[in-house]
């Protein structure tokens, strides 16, 4: 994630050397104070188109996370419905010795 800048003011774009009071010299400053705005109201525009994407995506993820959570609580009530139990096996069948052959085998 990137660091956040601190929320400072936006400052004007200052010339080092202050220039003659002509009317040309004022035709500049005009240019620079024009060229500035349409610069910022680009950058307004895609902070705008910014946050349509980003709150699209966010209603996204938050259907997906809705379906998600149901699912889960389908598979929940469906791991604690009650199990039938197995019949029980007969224990004279299974303990019986009769069923089992040993034999040995030598190398």
């Amino acid at each position: 994630m990137r660091p956040h800048r601190s929320q400072s003011p936006i400052r004007p774009q200052i010339s080092t050397m202050p220039r003659p009071q002509t009317e040309a010299a004022a035709y500049l400053n005009i240019y620079k104070l024009v060229t500035e705005r349409k610069r910022l109201e680009q950058e307004l525009e895609l902070l705008n188109q910014r946050r349509d994407r980003i709150s699209q995506r966010l209603e996204v993820l938050q259907q997906q996370t809705s379906a998600l959570e149901d699912s889960v609580h389908q598979i929940r009530d469906q791991a604690y419905r009650p199990v039938l139990k197995p019949e029980a096996v007969s224990t004279s069948t299974a303990t019986s010795e009769s069923q089992f052959d040993t034999f040995y085998l030598e190398y």
